[in-house]
């Protein structure tokens, strides 16, 4: 990898992680130049990050007016899951068909890994955690194209639970779900599986729209 390409992928990965943690606000405007200064690097490199950035989800190119952070609502919520719910439900059920022992063994450890971590108040690598958990479940079906689009949702999702905060009874109240689901896993049951994930996924939606609604009506 180039020069160029290495300084465009450190500028990249910083602006995704102040995109992420909040620093980068929905909808900003993202100049060139304030970028190129506020990290240090040439025009180029710049460039080519929002480029890469764009095809994340996490920047929108705009014609004649440069780029901004994707803006986001309850609508953009909404079709955002409406995608996940599908996925998910087709990727639980195929891994529920023939899921392997070692698959098993690891879905288990990343649950307990995140109960760990719920209970001890690290909410945010919880939720990371909770990521790989369901991401270690759609990997079994070994189906890339599905998981590059949940792998996109994520880095946005990331950046809302950042910005609007994690609620600790929540983390902790997924721990039953993911038991049940760790069950249909188990168990092969394909029905259960997807019908588990799927309430799973609606509960979350629910959860992250009631956020941005209570933190819209205390900014107003």
């Amino acid at each position: 990898m180039s020069q160029v390409n290495n300084r465009a992928e450190s500028v990249k990965d910083a602006i995704r992680g102040d995109i992420v943690s909040g620093a980068l606000a929905f909808g900003a405007r993202l100049r060139i130049d304030a970028l190129a200064c506020r990290y240090g690097a040439s025009h180029m490199p710049v460039r080519e990050a929002l480029r890469s950035l764009a095809g994340e989800g996490l920047v929108v190119a705009q014609a004649n007016k440069g780029a901004r952070v994707v803006a986001v609502d309850a609508a953009a919520i909404d079709n955002l899951f409406s995608v996940r719910i599908a996925l998910e439900v087709m990727l639980a059920r195929q891994a529920a068909i023939a899921p392997r022992p070692h698959d098993l063994a690891e879905i288990t450890a990343l649950e307990e890994e995140r109960l760990d971590l719920a209970q001890a108040g690290r909410y945010g690598d919880a939720v990371r955690t909770n990521q790989r958990f369901h991401r270690r479940i759609y990997e079994v079906p070994g189906n890339a194209e599905a998981l590059a689009v949940l792998d996109r949702h994520w880095l946005l999702l990331a950046a809302l639970w950042s910005r609007f905060g994690y609620r600790p009874g929540r983390l902790g109240g997924v721990a039953s779900d993911h038991d049940h689901i760790i069950r249909a896993l188990r168990a092969r049951d394909p029905e259960a599986c997807g019908a588990l994930t799927a309430a799973h996924v609606v509960k979350t939606r629910q959860d992250l729209l009631e956020l941005m609604a209570s933190a819209g009506a205390e900014g107003s």
